[in-house]
């Protein structure tokens, strides 16, 4: 069964994807890693919790005290987010109060987002407590899993908006946002969790987005039949990379080697040419 993760991997490039899966190397984690980290498991808190927050207004709020209650909920959300990651942090010799003011306005910006959405619903529907939270539209899924063995894919997708009957993914990325559009392995991402929700809730999903967490940008992608096709040849391609029993030609991007992580071993010749002999071996003694 082959993950979201492995189609954008192998977009990215193929030969370390096959280091990774075939071979089992592992990249060296990264400071950037252990910030995305943080942000989206803070995203993750405030999703889960969203209806026991909605659930407990039961008069119409001011939209200043509404922010105010959402500035104060994210906060401990993130702490918490912080905390569970110390050991992360620790290693790369980050202080927490730092990456904190890092990814605090991040926090504020979306607790304005949604107070003055929720402000904007209950002025229109005047409802509270557990008829707002029922009313309430979109609803917000956070990481949810889908697994599809007719399509042998699984996911976990970062967000979901639904609306009534009505999905709409959304992926969270931190780093680099591209000057249009998105990067072509976050829009794979987006069409194939399309096709998991497809297949998982048998309704048509048109459309996703990939909210680029530092640049604070919203980017639309239509899903299409094309897409959809792309990834089903993703699918195919990905399963016989994994499967066959020589290593895939280099990265021909200079860029993506030399922020590899795996840059060191991928080029070095002996050291590939015993973990492929070791790799043969192991399958040799199964038969």
């Amino acid at each position: 069964m082959l993950s979201v993760t492995m189609l954008s991997g192998y977009l990215y490039c193929p030969r370390k994807l096959y280091l990774e899966r075939v071979l089992k190397l592992s990249e060296p984690p990264k400071e950037a890693l252990v910030k995305g980290t943080i942000r989206h498991e803070t995203y993750d808190l405030i999703n889960k919790n969203e209806e026991k927050f909605v659930t407990r207004i039961t008069e119409k709020p001011q939209l200043d005290a509404l922010t105010e209650l959402y500035k104060n909920q994210y906060l401990k959300y993130l702490r918490i987010a912080t905390l569970h990651n110390k050991e992360g942090l620790k290693q790369f010799n980050l202080n927490p109060g730092d990456l904190f003011k890092q990814v605090y306005p991040l926090i504020v910006d979306e607790a304005l987002v949604r107070s003055q959405k929720l402000f904007a619903f209950i002025e229109k529907h005047d409802v509270f407590g557990k008829e707002l939270w029922d009313k309430l539209t979109p609803k917000i899924l956070s990481e949810l899993q889908i697994t599809s063995p007719s399509l042998g894919l699984k996911g976990i997708i970062d967000q979901i908006e639904v609306y009534g009957e009505n999905m709409v993914p959304f992926e969270l990325k931190t780093g680099k946002t591209p000057r249009e559009g998105v990067w072509p392995g976050h829009k794979i991402q987006i069409a194939a969790y399309a096709l998991l929700l497809e297949f998982h809730y048998n309704n048509e999903v048109k459309e996703g987005f990939v909210r680029y967490l530092d640049s604070k940008q919203l980017r639309h992608i239509s899903i299409n039949p094309f897409m959809r096709m792309e990834v089903r040849e993703l699918i195919k391609k990905v399963t016989f990379l994994l499967a066959q029993k020589q290593l895939p030609p280099y990265c021909e991007s200079k860029g993506k080697c030399q922020a590899c992580g795996l840059r060191q071993t991928c080029y070095d010749e002996k050291a590939m040419k015993q973990l492929m002999e070791n790799k043969s071996l192991e399958e040799n003694q199964k038969l």
